[in-house]
C-alpha cells in the first residue's frame, strides 16, 4: 500500500513539473518579450532555464536532503534523456535544415563544460571521488560567461530585435501582472513536483531494490525531461521541429553548468559508487562515455551537413532504449 501511495505521488510530481514549467515559461517569456529582447534571446536563455528549471530544483533538493547519486544522475541522466529520446523524436519525425551559426556557440560551451565535468570525475574517482564546492562554483562561472555571451551575441543580431519590435503591445498593467503570477507560481509549483519526484522516487527504488543512481538516470530524469518533450512535441506540432534543437542543447548546458553547478555549490556529493558494471563504476565507463557519444551523433553531423537526418534519430532512439533496458538488468 505504501509502494502504492508512493508511486501516485511521484506520478503527481511529474504532473507538476510540466503544468509548473510551462507557467514558469509562459510567465517569464512574456515578461521578456516585455523588455522587447530578441526572440532568438528568450529562447536560447529563458526558455532553455526554464526548462531546465525542474533539474535544478529535483538535483538541488537532492543534494542538500544528503542524496547526491540523485543529484549527479539526474544531470547526466537528463542530457542522455535530452538528446536520446526528446531530440531524437523530433529528429525521426521531423528533420530538417538548422542554422549552423546559432548552434555553434552553444555546442562549444557545451563540450567545454563536459570535458571540465568528466576530468574532474575522472580524476578524482580514486582519490576522493567526490565533487567540490570549487568545482561548483567554477561550473556556476561558465554559466554566467555563456549567458554574457549570448546577451552580446543576440545584441549585435539586427534582425531578431526588429521581430520582436513589431510585435504588439498587448498592455496593460493586468497582463504584466499576469505574467509575473504565472512566473511565481510556476517556479512554486515546480518546487513542490520537485520534492514529490525526489522522496517518492527515492522510497521506489527502495523498494524496488533499485540503486538510487539507476532511478536518477531514468524515471527522475525523463520526468524532469518532459518541460523539453512538451516543448519538442509542440515545435512538432507547429511544423518547426529543427527550432527545439536549440532547446535541448542549451538545456544539456544548463543541466552540466547551472543544475550540477548550484547542487555541487550548496552540498558537495560524492560521485555515485553503488552501480557496478563488472568491478568498474558505472557512470565512470556508460553514462558519461554515453553523454559524450549521442551529444556528438547529434550535433557533429549537424553542424557538417547543415541539416539534421533521419537516420540520427532512428539511432538515437535505439541507443535510449538500449541504455533503459541495460539499467535494469545489469
Amino acid at each position: 500500500m505504501n509502494l502504492f501511495v508512493s508511486v501516485l505521488l511521484f506520478l503527481l510530481g511529474f504532473v507538476l513539473l510540466i503544468k509548473g514549467g510551462d507557467w514558469f515559461v509562459d510567465g517569464a517569456t512574456g515578461i521578456a518579450h516585455r523588455f522587447h529582447l530578441p526572440e532568438l534571446l528568450i529562447g536560447a536563455t529563458v526558455v532553455s532555464i526554464g526548462t531546465t528549471l525542474p533539474e535544478v530544483m529535483v538535483s538541488a533538493t537532492s543534494a542538500v536532503g544528503g542524496n547526491g547519486s540523485i543529484a549527479y544522475g539526474n544531470a547526466i541522466g537528463s542530457i542522455i534523456c535530452n538528446t536520446a529520446l526528446i531530440a531524437a523524436i523530433t529528429v525521426a519525425v521531423r528533420p530538417g535544415s538548422v542554422e549552423r551559426k546559432t548552434l555553434i556557440s552553444p555546442v562549444i560551451f557545451f563540450f567545454a563544460s563536459a570535458i571540465f565535468y568528466a576530468v574532474i570525475a575522472y580524476t578524482r574517482a580514486d582519490v576522493d571521488p567526490s565533487f567540490t564546492r570549487l568545482t561548483g562554483v567554477i561550473l556556476l562561472v561558465i554559466f554566467v560567461v555563456y549567458m554574457v555571451y549570448t546577451v552580446w551575441q543576440m545584441k549585435r543580431s539586427p534582425q531578431e530585435p526588429a521581430a520582436v519590435a513589431e510585435e504588439p503591445e498587448s498592455t496593460e498593467t493586468d497582463s504584466v501582472a499576469k505574467e509575473i503570477i504565472l512566473l511565481i507560481i510556476g517556479a512554486a509549483i515546480i518546487a513542490v513536483g520537485a520534492r514529490l519526484l525526489v522522496d517518492n522516487g527515492t522510497k521506489i527504488a527502495t523498494a524496488l531494490g533499485v540503486p538510487d543512481a539507476v532511478i536518477a538516470l531514468t524515471f527522475v530524469a525523463l520526468g524532469t525531461s518532459l518541460p523539453e518533450l512538451v516543448t519538442a512535441i509542440t515545435s512538432l506540432a507547429k511544423g518547426h521541429g529543427a527550432l527545439s534543437l536549440g532547446n535541448v542543447i542549451g538545456a544539456n548546458l544548463f543541466n552540466l553548468v547551472l543544475v550540477s553547478g548550484v547542487s555541487v555549490t550548496l552540498a558537495p556529493f560524492q560521485i555515485p559508487q553503488d552501480s557496478k558494471i563488472g568491478s568498474y563504476n558505472a557512470s565512470l565507463v556508460l553514462d558519461i562515455p554515453l553523454m559524450f557519444f549521442v551529444m556528438i551523433l547529434l550535433t557533429i553531423p549537424t553542424l557538417i551537413r547543415g541539416k539534421l537526418s533521419r537516420i540520427q534519430g532512428i539511432l538515437l532512439l535505439a541507443i535510449y532504449a538500449s541504455y533503459c533496458v541495460f539499467q535494469f538488468v545489469k
